[in-house]
């Protein structure tokens, strides 16, 4: 059942208020822009990339998502991403590695772990995984691209309790404002 409202906030403000049932929420997340091989063969994130993804993370914040943990792939950048998000969003279950979601490894696996899920969780990870794990997810045939990635973008999705998963929204890095109320409030 969800039920929309209006609630009254403090100084006279008012807040969308969402009651849902506890469906399983998942967050699909491409790692921040990475360094060539050819400047660090661990390939961690950029400066840019770094920025990119804090920015991220604090708008994440800023949205009150509850997250049971944070997964990612062994790839530093993976890791790297995996870490700010935590750092902002304070998963109950921390972060953690996750063998099988290099960029071409087989989503079957992760698709049949996910449809067993009970957690809310955030899944750091590497194109074309990710692409292939949400076209499955959604029923739709692996190679075909259902929504096009972006390095520090958040894909949003939800199984519901007949198994089925939707898409809720999705989110890239240049739709965020450029100074988070966080800032705002700082300056």
């Amino acid at each position: 059942m969800v039920l929309d409202g209006v609630a009254d906030q403090p100084g006279g403000g008012m807040e969308v208020v969402r009651e849902r049932e506890l469906f399983v929420q998942l967050y699909l997340v491409q790692h921040g822009a990475a360094k060539s091989e050819a400047e660090d063969p661990q390939r961690r994130l950029t400066a840019e990339g770094t920025k990119t993804v804090k920015r991220m993370a604090a708008y994440l914040s800023a949205l009150k998502l509850h997250l049971d943990g944070i997964e990612h792939s062994d790839k530093e950048r993976a890791r790297e991403t995996a870490e700010i998000m935590a750092t902002h969003l304070h998963p109950a279950e921390g972060t953690r590695q996750v063998a099988g979601m290099a960029p071409n490894d087989d989503v079957g696996l992760m698709r049949e772990r996910l449809q067993k899920e009970s957690r809310s969780l955030m899944i750091v990870g590497h194109l074309p995984y990710l692409s292939r794990l949400l076209s499955v997810l959604l029923g739709a045939q692996e190679d075909r691209t259902l929504v096009t990635f972006q390095m520090g973008g958040v894909v949003h999705v939800e199984r519901e309790d007949n198994g089925e998963w939707r898409m809720r929204w999705i989110l890239v890095p240049e739709l965020l404002p450029e100074r988070t109320s966080q800032h705002r409030n700082a300056a």
